[in-house]
């Protein structure tokens, strides 16, 4: 009970500014029942309908993307970026993601492996459940009647024939076609084109009327037929190499009959080639001309086109060009582009560094594995990451990444479930455990996905 004193205090200040607010006396509770009061608060997700890729790390929600379902509402584009030094869990990501995928009847995937292990490439296990023979694309087993992919290939327009040829010779010169090898190239393309009916045109065809012009070829712009020799003779000798050189056996015959386009997953295995070669930009270049003519199809089929070490494609001008020109294409087609790279420096420091621009800002989410700090800055500084993002990038665990999905910025947690875990560990090599531990667990995983795979990907 008050004094009276206080009492005439408190009726005085009362009559003055209004009844003064009752004390209450502190409250206790556990946090189970403070959280009823306290609620908690978290951004947005990206919806509920899509393919599950684990949690968010601050709120504890499940995280799901689809670019298919999320393009043109929070998306602009279906293109992803993933970046992130090695052994973070890139791999990983990639290949639970495809196989969350793959359980849609409406998805189809192509991969152009290019990372190598136990002699075959990295997605070769889990082709083989899913009952598919990678495309494996060798030098060396090429000449004893492998795969062959040709650049000439009649599914192929003549526009499109031509426009790879170029890259092709560009990329192995180094630099762009001047006028006049250029002209040599369009009248032997056409020449060969136009005589070579009954069956399909091949590489060595090119390089032999470029060698030896036809007198039309000379006529039809009133120069000497010695000149068009000479103009192509550089252009001969890039060719040769593919028909006759250390690249043989890949690009000069028809293209080999009864590759499956309409398998759900469609592997090339490209760990046979040199990644430091110029046989790789080269042979992607071929690959992806050769698929925009005869694997997109106004079919309604979503495809994912994944392409590991894709800095082979962004870091070279003219392949550039040649992916800039599919994307925008395969994008009223429902293609979704997937670049994985380590570094963002490998590709907005090279030659192409413009054509890089137009590539990564077609790619609406970008995911960011750990990086050094002053690649994370670097990074966050090309691709607008708030300063947060690139804060905690290179404090990143392996399998938690930033995701950035048109701006809207999360840092996930991926998870891996104990089926998947076999199938998308890449790093056995490095592992101390035992090999028959690690084969008991695959075998386990192997027959579980592959009845899960083989009930859910049949169309």
């Amino acid at each position: 009970m008050l004094d009276p004193l206080s009492a005439l205090t408190d009726a005085f200040t009362s009559f003055l500014f209004g009844k003064v607010e009752t004390t209450r006396l502190p409250v206790r509770t556990s946090t189970g029942q403070a959280q009823a009061v306290y609620l908690p608060t978290a951004a947005p997700g990206l919806g509920d309908s899509g393919v599950i890729i684990g949690r968010e790390v601050y709120s504890g929600k499940g995280y799901i993307y689809d670019p298919f379902q999320l393009y043109g509402q929070q998306l602009p584009a279906p293109h992803w970026l993933v970046l992130g030094e090695s052994g973070n869990g890139k791999s990983a990501l990639e290949k639970t993601y495809v196989l969350r995928q793959l359980r849609f009847r409406d998805r189809q995937v192509v991969v152009l492996d290019a990372q190598g292990e136990d002699g075959v490439g990295e997605w070769n296990l889990i082709a083989e459940q899913l009952g598919i023979t990678p495309i494996r694309l060798d030098p060396m087993s090429a000449l004893d009647g492998g795969i062959k992919l040709n650049p000439l290939d009649p599914a192929i327009t003549t526009t499109g024939q031509l426009a790879l040829l170029r890259t092709i010779i560009e990329v192995a010169m180094g630099r762009g076609l001047d006028e006049r090898s250029g002209f040599a190239l369009k009248v032997a393309h056409a020449y060969v084109n136009d005589t070579i009916t009954d069956r399909q045109p091949i590489l060595t065809d090119i390089v032999e009327r470029l060698r030896h012009p036809v007198k039309e070829s000379a006529e039809s712009m009133n120069v000497d037929i010695e000149d068009v020799r000479a103009w192509g003779l550089d252009v001969a000798l890039v060719l040769d190499r593919l028909v006759d050189g250390d690249l043989r056996g890949m690009f000069d015959g028809p293209t080999t009959a009864g590759i499956d386009l309409d398998a759900p997953l469609i592997v090339f295995d490209l760990s046979h080639i040199d990644r430091n070669s110029i046989a790789m930009p080269i042979l992607m270049a071929i690959v992806g001309v050769w698929l925009e003519h005869t694997w997109i199809r106004p079919d309604r089929v979503k495809r994912i086109f994944l392409v590991e070490e894709a800095w082979h494609i962004i870091n070279s001008p003219f392949v550039a060009q040649l992916f800039q020109r599919l994307l925008k294409f395969g994008r009223r087609l429902g293609l979704s582009f997937v670049a994985v790279v380590h570094h963002l420096s490998d590709v907005v420091d090279g030659a192409a560094a413009k054509e890089a621009a137009a590539i990564l800002k077609m790619a609406s989410t970008r995911t960011i594995y750990a990086q050094k700090a002053d690649e994370a800055r670097a990074t966050g500084r090309v691709l607008g990451l708030p300063r947060w993002a690139v804060e905690i990038i290179p404090t990143l665990t392996p399998g938690i990444a930033v995701w950035d999905v048109n701006g809207n910025v999360q840092v996930v947690k991926h998870l891996i479930t104990e089926t998947e875990r076999p199938l998308v560990y890449t790093d056995r090599a490095m592992t101390e455990g035992s090999q028959t531990t690690i084969s008991k667990e695959r075998t386990e995983a192997e027959v579980s996905l592959t009845k899960q795979l083989t009930d859910d990907v049949v169309a």
